[in-house]
């Protein structure tokens, strides 16, 4: 079991940036892959980045590459995603979540149903 616990949201203007933080407690941190996902009112979720177990590869939804960075500190137990340069539609409920089966490729990196557990959320409002 993986508790997932996400911090860092919050209201930011157009082209501002933040920081959001993924906590893990229970089952050993580097063992999973993570992911960020989030999803807009009336939208279903979408996929956004994507990390390996130990932090070397990286892989992002279009919509983000470039703006985005997700990285972990396994010694923290934590994940990370730096956004910058907001839009107005990255305003989502933003969650992290872990993968134990790691598996590869797009389809499986995008696909929410190959994460095994996920946190509770955080709000994320990008305004003019």
């Amino acid at each position: 079991q993986v508790q997932l616990v996400e911090s860092g949201g919050g209201l930011v203007q157009a082209g501002g940036s933040l920081r959001l933080s993924c906590a893990a407690t229970g089952r050993t941190f580097s063992t999973y892959a993570m992911g960020w996902f989030r999803q807009a009112p009336g939208k279903e979720r979408e996929f956004v980045a994507r990390i390996s177990k130990s932090g070397v590869l990286t892989y992002y939804a279009d919509s983000v590459k470039g703006r985005f960075t997700i990285s972990r500190d396994n010694a923290k137990n934590t994940v990370y995603l730096q956004m910058n340069s907001l839009k107005l539609e990255d305003t989502a409920v933003y969650y992290c979540a872990a993968d134990y089966t790691s598996g590869y490729g797009s389809s499986w990196y995008e696909n929410g149903a190959r994460y095994d557990y996920w946190g509770q959320g955080t709000q994320v409002t990008v305004s003019s």
